[in-house]
């Protein structure tokens, strides 16, 4: 992973523990129902960009290093894996 993505991973990741506790909060406050699934729905975004992110870092690092070292047919067949996973959502 490239310390860019790395860095911009870390405070993704912190920002939605934040919001994670917000969304704690809000049911503990009985907040309105469709106010808390609002920021369900906000955390769920950030996590697929978080995911998309860090696959396409995957993709220009590990799959691409595997590709020019001749031995790109397994990276390959993960990443594959890995979009199936992403499509399913």
């Amino acid at each position: 992973m490239k310390a860019s993505t790395k860095e911009s991973a870390r405070l993704r990741i912190r920002r939605l523990e934040g919001q994670i506790r917000g969304i704690g909060k809000m049911v503990q406050d009985d907040a309105y129902c469709i106010d808390v699934l609002t920021q369900l729905q906000a955390v769920s975004a950030a996590c697929e960009s978080l995911g998309l992110m860090l696959l396409d870092d995957h993709v220009r690092t590990c799959v691409a290093d595997a590709v020019r070292s001749g031995d790109g047919t397994e990276k390959m067949d993960e990443l594959s894996a890995a979009v199936r996973r992403f499509a399913r959502r």
